[in-house]
């Protein structure tokens, strides 16, 4: 049995298969709707004011008013800079060398909104993250995996980039793509979804 239930038209705006994951596992009923937005970020912008942008923006392009948008955007972030999804092995092998042995931070900002009735929610959420110390050749080898290539940071903490992470201090759901604890309190205060009756 559920511990949910689905009460209003509720679209992710993401291609994520992890965001993807994190709402099906919880017996929520949602379509999928990718926009296609410019994901540049603007002189001085600080990466919480970019990941909340960003996801405002990802959801009010879904052209649905009367549904419920749900959208996101995480980065990774050291030294105050974004890191992107790397280019190239090259790229990838640099940025885990970057983050080698030390904290960092992963910024997650989504948003909630209904545009018929103007309803827009917006919060982020900062996760932080240590990795070992990492050696060229260790790098190179889970490059090599394949699995950096498509992630921000270079790294996968769901995957088999697991082994790079020994603690993380706040919301390890956050890392991954998406802070469920904070999504579905918004979920449930905008009625969008509700416990299931008897519980």
């Amino acid at each position: 049995m559920e511990a949910f239930r689905t009460q209003e038209r509720l679209i992710l705006a993401s291609g994520s298969p992890r965001r993807r994951d994190f709402l099906a596992e919880l017996g929520l009923v949602f379509e999928v709707l990718v926009t296609d937005i410019d994901e540049t970020s603007q002189a001085g912008e600080q990466p919480v004011d970019f990941v909340a942008r960003l996801a405002r923006e990802k959801g009010q392009a879904v052209d649905q008013p009367d549904a419920w948008v749900l959208a996101a955007d995480t980065v990774v972030v050291v030294d105050g800079d974004i890191l992107g999804k790397p280019g190239d092995e090259d790229e990838a092998c640099a940025m885990l060398m970057l983050l080698s042995g030390r904290w960092h931070e992963v910024w997650t900002g989504f948003s909630l909104c209904r545009q018929a009735t103007g309803e827009l929610c917006t919060k982020t959420v900062c996760t932080k993250v240590r990795f070992i110390p990492l050696t060229p050749e260790l790098c190179r080898a889970y490059v090599r995996t394949g699995e950096p290539l498509d992630k921000a940071g270079a790294y996968g903490i769901q995957g088999k980039g697991c082994f790079l992470v020994p603690e993380i201090s706040g919301s390890y759901t956050n890392v991954v793509g998406l802070p469920m604890a904070e999504v579905l309190d918004a979920l449930l205060h905008h009625k969008v979804i509700a416990l299931m009756n008897g519980l």
